[in-house]
């Protein structure tokens, strides 16, 4: 089954980029199909492998942090395509 995650992580500290940072490139080096954009991050594959790859660098990222925030949004599909139509 294929999926498409959606990360917003918000470091709740002064020094909020090293963490934000370190995720993104952990995310890169995946071998998932990874997007970026100001607000968020994408990230494309099939659920199992999207899952373990998560599951480790959500807990990397968090314990980098002494308070943060993790916002994830998950579609049964993956959207990594997506071309809007208007």
């Amino acid at each position: 089954m294929e999926i498409s995650v959606e990360l917003t992580l918000t470091p709740l500290q002064d020094d909020f980029e090293p963490p934000i940072i370190n995720f993104i490139k952990s995310l890169r080096t995946s071998g998932l199909t990874v997007l970026e954009n100001p607000l968020s991050t994408q990230v494309f594959g099939d659920y199992d492998t999207v899952m373990q790859v998560l599951q480790k660098e959500m807990k990397t990222a968090l314990e980098a942090m002494e308070r943060g925030l993790l916002y994830m949004k998950i579609v049964k599909s993956n959207r990594s395509d997506y071309e809007p139509h208007f």
